[in-house]
This record gives structure tokens, C-alpha cells and sequence, in this order.
């Protein structure tokens, strides 16, 4: 009996997907659920998982092939797979043997390793049984991957260039190119935001916080907070807060351009930026205004968990009225980030960094932050832009003011 092995059903914004890597080759045996084939969409990576029991069949669409929702991707023979474990079991017997044990799986049947972790095991060069994971059930990530690099492995000598693909290396000489496609969330992020600089008034505002009393209430409370909520008490949580004040008083941030209208959004789902292997992300912290802090920060570990096992789904990047992105976590200083439509603003976030300021007629040294806050000049006029700033400079500065309202 032949099953078939079709493409899921795709969320209703994605329109198709390509596929990213085959883990079998036609005649494999594959078990049911086991996942046969990687495909990347616009935002996530799908596991496609066997239907049943069986022998993998024809593999109808090679890597690379763009496919839709009920598109049928190969065959699974389950007969075959039945023959082949009575040829087993009945060879073991007339030997007087028991049937021989089934081999370890090979690197590429690691089922326990992400599509980031396989897809950069196979770029390094590096084997994945033997490595310990540290996801979700013991999962290899690509981090645990990465942290196997040795100058053998990271590195491919000029004289092996047969080893990487789309090589052109130079005699006598060490100079290496590599060609590899763009990922199609890397070109879907390209696209979008090319798109952005050419249909929005994009402008950017920038101002500086004092994070000394923040920083002294996070030290004073930190321990007490993490026994009590199961979770780190952050910066994010205190910017997340200070947002969505902010947007309150000035609601034309939290909207959006549709057409010849302008939405207002009375609801405050909050984008969180988040870098993985294969981009940029921004998962969404929905009706934020009625979290806590610690659910806030809950949240923000729960995506930074899924990102890093590359388990973030479509659902959660789905709407959003604003975003926050931090550069500073890779030690920007200033920038200048892009708006992720069809919202009007962003908030940049960037590196700590001691600083001399004047403070009550005193030089004084200070953990200072720039932030910068990027809109759509059509619907947020400068005036908006710049109280908006201000608003979250001032609550960060007296943090107090975010738990009683003022």
C-alpha cells in the first residue's frame, strides 16, 4: 500500500514553501512521525513528519523546488517495509541468529537536532551523533553545533576545494569565494525592507536614558523576583512597560496605514525582535498592557527559548502594533532601525554605557542608554515622535511612576 506524503497546510498569509532538505533518500526505511523533509516558508521552518510506517519512496520534489499547501512530496511503500522485517526476521532464524539490531542513526537521521542545527552541521562539515544537547528534551541546537568548531572543521584547506560546493579557488593561493543561496527568510526580509524605504516617510528620533535607578532596582530585587517568578527580572520588561505608556499617550504610534485610512489600534501587541541563525524575527507579546512584569519577561524567555531551537511559529509573529529591537545586545551604540509593516514606529534599543553627565550641578558617572524611535513621518509628525521619546525617558529615569501610573 503506497501513502503519500503531501505538503501541510500552510498558514493562511503563507502561499507556498520551499523545500530546504531531504533527511532520506527513496528506500530508506522511515517510522512513523519520524520528519523526512525541511520546509522554509516566509517565517518558520516546517518539519514534515512520515504519515506511517514504510519505505520511502520516489521523492517527487527535490531540494530547492518551490511547493504549495496538498502538494504531493514522495511516496511511503508500507508493504515494502513489512518485507523487509519479515526477510529480516525469517534470515535471523534460518542462521540461528536473533535479527541483527538496527545501527545507530546516521547524522543526518538525527531526529533529536533542529533544521538550524542540521543545516550547520552540514555547512561545517560537522558529525552530530556525539553531540550533547542543550534544548528542549536534550534537542541539538545550532549553537551546540557551533560550540563543536575546530580550526579542522571551520576551515577547508585550498587543496580540498572538491569539499565545498561552489568553491573558486585561486592556484597558489588561499583566497576562497562561496556561492550559496539566499535563505528565503533572508530574501523575504530584503524584499520587505526595500519596500518600506521606497512606500514610507521613514524618519528617525534619538534621545538618551539615565538607567541608574532602573539598574539599582533590578539589583536590589533581582534574587527575590527570579525565587518567586521562575524567571530573570530584565531590562525588556521595564522598556516594555515604558512602550506601552507611552503609546497610550500618543496612540498615532500605535497605528498603522491601511489604504486612505489610518487604524487605530486600542489593543498594545508588542514586537519583540529576535536574531536567529536564519534572521531576524520578531515574535509578538499580545494585549502586553495586561501582563505583569514577570509574565512579560516569561514571555520574552519562552521566544528566545523557541528562537534558539528555531521553534518559533508562524502564529507567534502574526500582527503586532509595535516592536522593540535591542542592538544592543551585539554592542551597538546608535542606530537607526527600519519599521517591520504594516506598523508606524520602532524603538532601537542599544548598549549600556557608563558615561560622565551632569547631575544636579554635579559630574557624575551614569549607566546611559541611546534609544531611537523610527516612524512613518505620514501619520506621526515630529512633535508625537519626540514626547514619545521623552515619555520613556522619563518613566526609565523614575521607574516608580511605571507601577503607581503617573
Amino acid at each position: 500500500m503506497s501513502i503519500e506524503i503531501k505538503v501541510p497546510m500552510l498558514p493562511e498569509s503563507v502561499a507556498d514553501a520551499t523545500i530546504v532538505t531531504w533527511h532520506k533518500k527513496a528506500g530508506d526505511v522511515v517510522k512513523r512521525d519520524e520528519n523526512i523533509v525541511d520546509l522554509e516558508t516566509d517565517k518558520v521552518v516546517l518539519e514534515v513528519p512520515a504519515p506511517d510506517d514504510g519505505v520511502l519512496g520516489e521523492i517527487l520534489k527535490k531540494e530547492g523546488t518551490v511547493v504549495k499547501a496538498g502538494e504531493i512530496l514522495a511516496t511511503i511503500n508500507k508493504d515494502a517495509s513489512m518485507k523487509t522485517e519479515k526477510t529480516s526476521a525469517s534470515s535471523g532464524a534460518a542462521e540461528g541468529t536473533a535479527p541483527a539490531k538496527k545501527s545507530a542513526p546516521s547524522e543526518t537521521e538525527n531526529t533529536a537536532a533542529g533544521p538550524a542545527a542540521r543545516r550547520s552541521a552540514a555547512e561545517q562539515g560537522i558529525p552530530l551523533e556525539g553531540i550533547q544537547g542543550s534544548g528542549k528534551s536534550g534537542r541539538v541546537t545550532r549553537e551546540d553545533v557551533l560550540g563543536q568548531q575546530t580550526p579542522s572543521s571551520s576551515a577547508i584547506p585550498a587543496s580540498q576545494p572538491a569539499t565545498m560546493p561552489s568553491m573558486a579557488v585561486p592556484q597558489g593561493g588561499d583566497r576562497i569565494e562561496k556561492r550559496v543561496p539566499m535563505t528565503r527568510l533572508r530574501a523575504i526580509i530584503a524584499k520587505r525592507l526595500v519596500e518600506v524605504q521606497h512606500t514610507a516617510a521613514l524618519l528617525t528620533t534619538f534621545n538618551e536614558v539615565n538607567l541608574h535607578k532602573v539598574m539599582e532596582l533590578r539589583a536590589k530585587y533581582k534574587e527575590s523576583f527570579e525565587k518567586r517568578h521562575g524567571t530573570r527580572l530584565g531590562f525588556m520588561s521595564f522598556f516594555t512597560k515604558a512602550v506601552i505608556e507611552a503609546l497610550k499617550r500618543y496612540p498615532a504610534v500605535n497605528a498603522s496605514i491601511d489604504g486612505n485610512d489610518v487604524v487605530y489600534h486600542n489593543y498594545f501587541d508588542i514586537g519583540i525582535a529576535v536574531s536567529t541563525d536564519r534572521g531576524l524575527v520578531v515574535p509578538i507579546i499580545r494585549d502586553a498592557d495586561k501582563l505583569s512584569f514577570a509574565e512579560i519577561e516569561k514571555s520574552i524567555a519562552n521566544y528566545g527559548r523557541k528562537a534558539k531551537e528555531n521553534q518559533i511559529a508562524i502564529e507567534d509573529m502574526t500582527g503586532g502594533t509595535f516592536t522593540i529591537t535591542n542592538g544592543g545586545v551585539f554592542g551597538s551604540l546608535l542606530n537607526m532601525p527600519i519599521i517591520n509593516p504594516p506598523q508606524s514606529a520602532i524603538l532601537g534599543m542599544n548598549t549600556i554605557q557608563e558615561r560622565p553627565i551632569a547631575e544636579n550641578g554635579q559630574i557624575v558617572i551614569r549607566p546611559m542608554m541611546y534609544i531611537a524611535l523610527s516612524y512613518d513621518h505620514r501619520i506621526i509628525d515630529g512633535k508625537e515622535s519626540v514626547g514619545f521619546l521623552k515619555t520613556i525617558k522619563e518613566l526609565l529615569e523614575e521607574p516608580a511612576r511605571l507601577l503607581i501610573d503617573v
